[in-house]
């Protein structure tokens, strides 16, 4: 254990930012919970059964038992007489609140992928795994609850190893026992065994390996050194020469080799019974990155959008905003620095809307409370206090030096609710509480029924509708009336089109002129929803200002509404060519002709699109035929059903429209025993006789 650190007694090289994700219910928060404690930072160890957790704060949280928002904590740990600054963010495991992951694994240098021992690799648990490969995270795997019945490490080994094929996952302990007589560990680097003893656990103990499980052990370790040799030729060299290997040689070797995310050491125990906690974290100080490891971060000149690199050696400071939590005069902005020192009294500014702010408090974050602090160094992961006109994902950086990060991407809506006040005295508090909503959730979105004058919030599901509104009776004490859930919809173009946008107007006795030509091509399935592309950047006659403000003009225009006032998706668009002279064009200008060619693209036609999900379902033999019956009625297309380990496992895509209850309605077919996830997948287009159904069963409204 150790006391807090001063930015003054560390060096970024004792840094960890690490993400703890997985699927719902494999104990993210239960880990942390005892990371806090093992640590010194709390000293009593936080239960969720009990409702006590620091990372789970909010009321929601601790009443349904799961998390809702990623929390950060940062805390000490000691090992190997190094001092290390930990910073950890625990992640919601359930698919509606995939926001709250997105962010923390942006903002982390490494993650710790948590799978229960009992379920293994569940739909989620994949899901993030994905995502945190699109940012290049580096991860170790943690099998937790080997003391439930029905736990199996090598089963749920096997799982990790055949559906993560790109990478090499290691045994780098095995369970001593397993279930109830589940009872320690075995390091295989040392050849020890470790059993935590203390009604806490906190106590680890070292001893020989039972004799009984020594051929295994050494079974398991020759595959451990025997896997690393794969990749290592230090490694490789001693192994054929069958001479020892020091201990620190497989560290760093693993060290480099994880960074380079070609290997996945994976690690075991119980959280709740305080088994093998300690040597994780051991593990995130071994063997994840310190945030200057990876090089070089990409970003763009906010003046021109060329691409530049931002190094944790730059002076200037460069940092990003990945969570907003709304107050009444002040912001909490959670900030993680990428460059340079950062002080009290400092002042940056915003990369995007060129607003200069002051940093008057600093803050080392721990869940909901925070302490103040003097000076941040590259790498950190800090609180400040700043205005309201901020986003998630916003870039602050040194006033004579503007970057501006990537941003960062969150999928969007799938589900709206409308929402007005109880009483008309509460109108406007119940505006300013969405908008709150809003500001601190990426994925919360707020507009107003055009013919209603209905508040309308859209979200992901509709478990996260319903905390938001908990929370709007909850917290703001407004009592407000809630529409069904209806889907939203998308549109894209019916076919692709070549567009030149003109504007071409006197305003205040000052002609404007500009022409723009551009490529509007319908993808499906694009990943990203709106790709705008520039085919003229390099062009010496064309000001780069023109250029940025096109793209940034058709990126914005794509995502607002089409001929059914629903948001465009799925539509690639390609800048082609800018006509203007200096006198009368401006980047407002273009602009506009960029707005006319997208309004003549979209009075050409568009197609309805509804929203699809991805949905897994694992239940016992003898119930799949009537939950397979069940599903094929709402359009399902069932992609495969396999049998692993006893249990039938269903894997299908239906319209989100369809799956309104299924929640409910699951356990009545199943008895209590099946289990589902499910995530948003993209869009397909909706027949006229599915419209007409969903019209006359009053799911959602049109708007044309």
């Amino acid at each position: 254990m150790a006391s807090n650190l001063s930015a003054q007694e560390l060096n970024t090289g004792n840094i960890r930012n690490i993400g703890i994700i997985a699927h719902i219910d494999a104990g993210k928060t239960t880990l942390s919970e005892r990371f806090l404690y093992y640590s010194g930072k709390t000293h009593r160890i936080g239960n969720v059964d009990e409702g006590n957790t620091v990372m789970d704060y909010l009321d929601e949280e601790r009443s349904r038992g799961i998390t809702i928002v990623a929390a950060a904590a940062s805390f000490p740990w000691e090992h190997n007489n190094t001092r290390y600054l930990f910073h950890l963010i625990d992640t919601p495991g359930h698919i509606d609140f995939t926001a709250e992951v997105e962010r923390s694994i942006r903002v982390s240098d490494g993650a710790v992928v948590i799978f229960s021992g009992v379920e293994g690799v569940e739909a989620q648990s994949e899901k993030v795994w994905h995502q945190s490969d699109i940012y290049h995270v580096p991860k170790i795997a943690f099998i937790n609850k080997l003391d439930r019945l029905g736990a199996s490490f090598t089963r749920v080994l096997d799982e990790i190893k055949t559906k993560f094929i790109g990478i090499k996952a290691i045994p780098f302990q095995i369970p001593i026992g397993i279930e109830s007589g589940f009872n320690g560990l075995i390091n295989l680097i040392e050849m020890n065994a470790l059993y935590f003893e203390g009604e806490d656990g906190s106590h680890v103990v070292k001893k020989d390996i039972p004799s009984d499980m020594l051929a295994e052990a050494s079974r398991f370790r020759d595959e451990m050194i025997s896997s690393i040799a794969e990749f290592s030729d230090k490694i490789a060299e001693l192994y054929i020469e069958e001479k020892e290997i020091p201990h620190e040689l497989i560290r760093s070797e693993t060290r480099l080799l994880l960074a380079a995310s070609k290997i996945c050491p994976v690690f075991t125990g119980s959280a709740k019974k305080n088994i093998g906690v300690q040597p994780l974290l051991d593990a995130v100080a071994d063997y994840l990155p310190a945030p200057g490891d990876k090089g070089a971060y990409m970003a763009s000149n906010p003046k021109d959008g060329e691409k530049i690199e931002v190094k944790i050696t730059d002076l200037s400071f460069c940092g990003l905003i990945f969570k907003i939590v709304a107050g009444g005069s002040a912001d909490l902005l959670y900030v993680r620095t990428y460059s340079g020192k950062l002080s009290v009294n400092d002042t940056l500014i915003n990369a995007r809307t060129k607003e200069k702010i002051k940093i008057k408090r600093m803050l080392r974050l721990y869940s909901k409370n925070v302490d103040p602090i003097e000076e941040a160094l590259p790498g950190d992961i800090i609180g400040i206090t700043g205005p309201q006109n901020v986003r998630t994902g916003d870039t602050l950086c040194s006033v004579n030096h503007p970057v501006l990060l990537e941003k960062i991407y969150f999928p969007e809506p799938v589900i709206s609710i409308a929402i007005e006040p109880k009483s008309n005295k509460d109108k406007d508090r119940l505006e300013a509480s969405l908008n709150l909503l809003c500001r601190e959730d990426p994925t919360l979105r707020l507009s107003k029924h055009e013919n209603t004058g209905q508040q309308i919030l859209s979200g992901m599901g509709e478990l996260h509708l319903e905390i938001n509104a908990n929370r709007i009776r909850s917290e703001f004490n407004i009592e407000a009336r809630y529409g069904a859930p209806q889907v939203a919809f998308k549109e894209t173009l019916k076919q692709a089109c070549m567009i030149t946008g003109i504007f071409d107007k006197t305003l205040a006795e000052t002609h404007y002129y500009a022409e723009v030509d551009f490529q509007l091509d319908p993808v499906s399935r694009l990943e990203t929803g709106i790709e705008v592309l520039s085919e003229i950047k390099g062009k010496s006659r064309i000001p780069s200002g023109w250029i940025s403000s096109a793209e940034s003009a058709l990126d914005d225009s794509l995502r607002t509404g089409g001929n059914w006032g629903y948001s465009l998706i799925y539509i690639r668009g390609i800048i082609k060519d800018i006509r203007g002279t200096p006198e009368k064009t401006t980047e407002a200008s273009v602009a506009g002709a960029v707005l006319d060619g997208l309004q003549k693209a979209i009075s050409k036609g568009t197609i309805l699109l509804e929203p699809l999900m991805r949905l897994e379902i694992t239940a016992p033999e003898d119930v799949i035929g009537e939950i397979t019956g069940y599903i094929q009625a709402r359009r399902a297309v069932i992609h495969s059903i396999q049998t692993q380990y006893g249990v039938k496992r269903l894997s299908c895509e239906v319209p989100l429209a369809e799956m309104f209850g299924f929640s409910k309605s699951l356990p009545k077919l199943s008895g209590g025993r099946a289990s589902f996830s499910m995530e948003p997948c993209g869009y397909q287009e909706i027949s006229p006789s599915d419209l007409q159904k969903l019209t006359e069963t009053s799911r959602m409204t049109l708007n044309r």
